[in-house]
């Protein structure tokens, strides 16, 4: 009885750290850039053989063609204006929405973080650039979010986006490519800087060649407008930590500011689970870098 009294008031406790229900709202006033054709209902494709991450099954969603936002802020009075879009990973083809996604969301409001989730397009729709039409949802997401950060009371200049594997990719390149909006003008939101004003990567991919993954994609270069940057790999990651290495070696190359963990074990897509790993306490040592650079104050 102890035991289930403590469990209880720790969830009662949580819960309280954050709003009641997030907010979901369009990424974009009609159609996103390029889309010209339906795709079947938006779904979660996790089959009961799936494997299982952290013990728990995992949301795989599915032939996303309308992206939104989903916002959760923290309590009332908890907020410190800082912001945090994630994009959760899935290669491409689908989302792990929730161990990529509202976890990690939920994470960061209870420190004080309004954390939102892209739900950015997929699958590719693009053989060639893969990414593009993620990395135009997520500078379309920046700008959005800055734009309403008055309405939102959130610093517009402490706004960040964190995204896992292809997310990280996503991620890392609408930090490097923030100057080069990936798409037209859409309306008034898209005058708004899309510079993501901090960046973190958790086993990204996508950054090195495939016939040589000792080199970063031609389109990878980093400057000294690259926001701060803040990376985890783990050694036998199967998605080469040589993605995580390189863009950190890039960063110190242009004098950004850049924090590398990399760990020996611990394999790809835990996300926000604990899979019996050191590198589970990732999002931890993420929030100490945080504060640290005075993005998050206590």
């Amino acid at each position: 009885m102890l035991h289930f009294a403590f469990t209880a008031i720790f969830l009662s406790l949580s819960t309280a750290l954050l709003a009641a229900d997030p907010e979901s709202i369009n990424l974009w006033p009609g159609k996103a850039p390029s889309e010209t054709k339906e795709l079947p209902a938006e779904s979660d494709v996790n089959k009961p053989t799936d494997a299982l991450v952290g013990g728990r099954k995992i949301i795989k969603l599915a032939n996303v063609s309308t992206p939104t936002l989903a916002i959760y802020r923290p309590a009332d009075g908890k907020g410190n204006g800082a912001a945090m879009i994630i994009c959760p990973g899935g290669g491409h083809n689908i989302l792990a929405y929730d161990h990529e996604g509202t976890e990690c969301a939920e994470y960061f409001a209870k420190l004080g973080v309004t954390g939102i989730v892209l739900k950015y397009r997929v699958p590719a729709r693009s053989p060639d650039k893969r990414w593009i039409g993620a990395v135009q949802d997520a500078q379309r997401a920046v700008s959005l979010v800055r734009s309403k950060a008055e309405a939102w009371k959130l610093d517009p200049q402490r706004i960040g986006i964190l995204g896992f594997s292809a997310g990280g990719e996503t991620a890392g390149l609408a930090a490097i490519l923030h100057a080069q909006r990936q798409y037209e003008t859409v309306d008034s939101v898209d005058n708004v800087s899309c510079r993501p004003d901090f960046a973190a990567l958790i086993y990204a991919g996508g950054f090195t060649t495939k016939d040589k993954p000792g080199e970063l994609c031609d389109y990878v270069k980093v400057d000294k407008t690259t926001p701060p940057m803040f990376l985890v790999h783990a050694y036998d990651d199967p998605v080469p930590a040589a993605n995580s290495l390189l863009v950190a070696a890039e960063c110190k190359k242009a004098g950004v500011s850049a924090e590398l963990h990399l760990y020996s074990s611990g394999g790809h897509g835990y996300g926000m689970r604990k899979t019996g790993h050191p590198v589970n306490s990732w999002p931890d040592r993420c929030a100490e870098w945080l504060e640290d650079s005075g993005w998050m104050k206590k």
